[in-house]
């Protein structure tokens, strides 16, 4: 397998895929290579698996093994693969990024962990002793909605000395907090800063960010590219016109479901109406039912794409 060099800094969109499944512990196998290629094909520049959008924690180790062996080995590297390897358990978390440094990924993605919030002093602690561990540079993932805790900038300040941290990936929508980081790794040129929610983007990368870890980017990883490298040059209008399209599917693809898992259902339901992967859900979630898969193949159709239509890129 070729092995893909890690920019430094990493830029432009690494989605955050989402992970197909045909059952509680089985990957839809067929699914997940025609969504790697569709991700490819789009002009992504680094896929992220095991994030929150690919359900990661409601996952067997098991399961997470093969899904890293198989998307490392499809993408071979054609770009970089990065993995999260959050975890309550420092252990399993070392574990799992030594079984993707052996199956030739770039890249670890690191968050707090849940369950227990613990003090930054804690967080620093943690981060310094599993950073000597992990076989792969390192992103950290400031995931405070899901983990319960910041990666305050101090603690961010002092991680930086950490020779292996090569980024972070920001979901806190918190743009004060966001310039924040900005001017702490300003000297940092080898320090990517991507931002996590895909409102934010054509903003983020405005104001020097590198890019995004846009969930969007599953459905229409073309139309995210496009705004990354528009943002990038700086074409205001351009900007404007495709973050009104990235706008259009939280208006429709993320608001069919009733609850905070309707992202991750409308997404992975998108998906199987155009024939790209199942849409079964990792329990504690169940994939929507007909009248909701109704509702997202009429949003489809309103966004210009139908199972017919393969180059699913663009959302008109």
């Amino acid at each position: 397998m070729k092995q893909s060099k890690l920019p430094m800094p990493l830029r432009g969109i690494i989605p955050p895929m989402v992970t197909p499944l045909v059952d509680r512990d089985t990957l839809d196998a067929a699914g997940l290579e025609r969504l790697v290629e569709h991700l490819i094909d789009g002009g992504v520049h680094g896929i992220f698996i095991l994030g929150t959008t690919g359900e990661a924690p409601s996952l067997s180790y098991r399961l997470r093994q093969d899904l890293i062996e198989r998307v490392c080995r499809h993408v071979s590297g054609r770009v970089p693969v990065l993995v999260g390897v959050t975890d309550t358990s420092f252990v399993e978390s070392v574990n799992l990024a030594r079984h993707a440094a052996q199956a030739g990924a770039q890249a670890v993605v690191l968050s707090a962990p849940y369950y227990f919030p613990a003090g930054q002093p804690e967080l620093l602690e943690y981060v310094q002793d599993i950073a000597g561990e992990l076989p792969l540079p390192v992103f950290l993932y400031n995931m405070p909605s899901h983990t319960k805790l910041t990666f305050e900038p101090d603690t961010i300040r002092k991680a930086l000395e950490i020779p292996n941290i090569v980024g972070l990936k920001d979901s806190s929508a918190q743009m004060i907090y966001f310039h924040k980081l900005r001017q702490l790794v300003a000297d940092r040129r080898d320090f990517s800063l991507l931002v996590g929610p895909e409102e934010l983007l054509g903003e983020s990368v405005l104001l020097g960010g590198h890019g995004g870890v846009c969930g969007g980017a599953n459905l229409f990883p073309r139309l995210y590219v496009d705004l990354y490298q528009a943002a990038s040059a700086a074409q205001l209008d351009r900007i404007a016109s495709l973050h009104a399209r990235v706008m259009r599917l939280g208006e429709t693809i993320y608001s069919v479901g009733q609850h905070r898992s309707a992202f991750i259902k409308g997404l992975k339901c998108g998906l199987s109406c155009l024939g790209i992967c199942d849409d079964f859900m990792a329990e504690p979630f169940q994939r929507f039912g007909p009248d909701q898969r109704k509702q997202i193949q009429k949003y489809l159709a309103d966004l210009g794409v139908s199972p017919s239509q393969r180059a699913l890129q663009t959302a008109r």
